[in-house]
């Protein structure tokens, strides 16, 4: 089994190095490993004459700004597939892969399931930065997942809990799926999406132990104010697409801040706020 790494990047180059450390660290390597720069010419430096080697494919925002993530996964995941991979699996530029992580969805990858793994969100690293020996004993897996075993599979998940920070499936599962719908782009809503749609086509979704992956941290918003019209706009799209609203713990919380509003005539969250100016970024 070929196995690809695909990730996406747009800044974070401190990330994406200790992502490649821990890569380069593992029980297995990756046969492919495929980095999507949005706008990102700078990553490739970051990544050159350092194991193990990256093929690079640049994929361009739009001219609205809008991170094209959906688009950049399946352009990965083309990549990938045209140099034989068997089995795709997408990290977060965020993430950290523990070293069985490869191994274990190797050894558990089957036609018809999402494999995912655990992750954790790291504290803030010390000065000299996060070790990778060190990343278990800093953060426990988060706690709104399942946390099976490191030899255990839990099967028939519950697909409103896919994340996409660390997944895996086989080429043929990702193209009965189809990929992401690339109308989405910005925050939010793809991968709902992408879980909705191999839901509806019959995959499941896998719970994998013993394949964690470490979330380095980053400052965020919560609720994600910075991404109120990208979460209006995506949750527009996947409504139309499948009939309810995703992400709807942040849309109330933003009607609890008086920035949206919600019409239950129509079923329509539109916009009534200014977003507060300094908050921080990120996903």
């Amino acid at each position: 089994m070929r196995v690809a790494v695909i990730t996406l990047v747009a800044g974070r180059h401190r990330h994406l190095r200790l992502q490649q450390d821990g890569l380069a660290a593992g029980t297995r390597q990756p046969d492919h490993y495929v980095v999507v720069t949005m706008d990102d010419p700078g990553a490739r430096g970051v990544l050159a004459g350092r194991r193990p080697t990256a093929g690079t494919v640049s994929v361009p925002t739009g001219a609205d700004g809008r991170l094209p993530l959906a688009a950049a996964r399946n352009a990965g995941a083309r990549r990938a597939l045209d140099a034989g991979a068997d089995l795709l699996v997408f990290l977060d530029v965020d993430c950290v892969p523990g070293p069985d992580l490869l191994a274990r969805y190797a050894r558990t990858a089957a036609d018809g399931a999402l494999l995912c793994g655990t992750v954790a969100y790291l504290p803030p690293p010390p000065p000299d930065g996060y070790r990778l020996s060190t990343l278990p004993a800093l953060a426990p897996p988060h706690p709104g997942r399942p946390v099976p075993g490191d030899t255990e599979v839990i099967r028939d998940g519950d697909h409103r809990l896919f994340w996409s920070l660390s997944f895996a499936l086989t080429a043929a599962t990702w193209r009965a799926v189809g990929g992401f719908c690339e109308d989405y782009t910005g925050y939010g809503g793809e991968d709902t999406d992408f879980a909705r749609t191999a839901a509806a086509g019959g995959v499941e979704l896998w719970w994998v132990g013993g394949a964690p992956a470490y979330h380095q941290y980053h400052p965020v918003s919560r609720p994600p104010v910075e991404h109120i019209d990208d979460i209006l706009r995506n949750g527009r799209i996947y409504k139309d697409r499948w009939g309810s609203w995703p992400m709807e713990g942040w849309l109330h919380e933003f009607a609890r801040r008086g920035l949206v509003t919600h019409d239950p005539r129509t079923d329509t969250w539109r916009r009534t706020g200014d977003v507060p100016q300094g908050v921080p970024g990120g996903r």
